[in-house]
């Protein structure tokens, strides 16, 4: 009887899961373990060598010049305001800002729309029946489902998620680290409960985002690193020290921020530039000068002995 096994290995990139040998990709790590082997071949006992590490290699030996970092450190310090001018109001009234939809983002959206077999795909998740075959979704079960009688089964799952961290692997509801990928998967659950055999519509996932920012003399651009965002479910608001951001990308994460500007903008003339890779905010200054930081920082509280300093001064004018 031959085995139908991936022969690569598997492939964790920017929440894409996969094997090196077939390029099917998912985002989901039960689909990822329910994906069929692409090779067919003899059954092996053996556990396949894992792949060597390339060895590092580093030099004692180095010089004062060689430790020595290779800028100038500076300290940047904000501008003292002028007295004419005063800080708006951050509860001042908000307004979206000008989106402009690159041709790039429209070119990848049109290319994300369903195709006639993810339509089908969708009707069938949708229908209430359950084929023969079809494999449980909690985390950590390899049950397939054979019937009504599989329903009265007890499923031995993991109710955390998967961790991969410098090397190892395990579920953060039990932590059994192991460095093999095939022991991390043959890790038996630890929770008991009824299997899943749809997946669970968990609605929009909030996530980070990388962002990054640089200014011209009468610019602030903020880049944010979120692909394929969707333009009708994205918005940005802003008044002239706030910003509220909100973005939709990847049809299924969502992405938040409020920030407290450090400088005052125009929000009028500020725009939303939505590209396939990143999205970015052009900020019209309010006025032409630089910004030491993008955001202000909040008010500090007083020290705990400034405050008593305080109440024993007042006790020695009470005397």
């Amino acid at each position: 009887m031959h085995a139908t096994y991936h022969p690569g290995v598997p492939v964790f990139h920017d929440a894409l899961k996969g094997w090196s040998c077939c390029k099917r990709r998912t985002t989901d790590f039960s689909d990822f373990l329910s994906i069929a082997g692409c090779t067919k071949g003899p059954h092996n006992q053996e556990k396949p060598s894992e792949p060597v590490k390339p060895e590092v290699k580093t030099s004692v030996d180095k010089s004062v010049n060689d430790v020595k970092p290779k800028f100038n450190e500076f300290i940047a310090q904000a501008p003292k305001p002028l007295e004419s001018i005063q800080r708006p109001s951050p509860d001042e009234p908000f307004s979206i800002l000008q989106q402009k939809i690159s041709p790039s983002l429209k070119q990848a959206l049109e290319k994300l729309k369903l195709t006639e077999e993810n339509e089908q795909e969708i009707k069938e998740e949708e229908s209430d029946e359950i084929k023969i075959g079809t494999s449980c979704k909690n985390g950590g079960c390899s049950k397939t489902f054979s019937g009504p009688a599989s329903d009265e089964e007890i499923c031995l799952y993991h109710a955390g998620v998967p961790i991969f961290h410098e090397g190892m692997k395990y579920w953060s509801c039990c932590k059994r680290k192991t460095s093999d990928f095939n022991t991390f998967l043959s890790q038996e659950g630890c929770t008991q409960g009824k299997h899943q055999w749809k997946k669970k519509d968990t609605g929009k996932k909030v996530v980070p985002c990388r962002f990054d920012w640089h200014q011209t003399g009468s610019q602030v651009i903020i880049s944010i690193y979120s692909k394929n965002s969707v333009p009708e479910l994205s918005s940005v608001e802003g008044n002239s020290t706030v910003l509220k951001i909100r973005i939709i990308f990847e049809g299924e994460k969502e992405f938040e921020q409020q920030i407290s500007l450090w400088g005052v903008i125009d929000a009028s003339k500020s725009l939303v530039n939505m590209m396939a890779t990143k999205i970015e905010i052009v900020l019209k200054k309010a006025e032409p000068m630089s910004w030491a930081r993008l955001d202000l920082p909040p008010v500090a509280p007083p020290k705990k002995n400034e405050e008593e300093k305080d109440v024993d001064s007042e006790d020695d004018c009470d005397d």
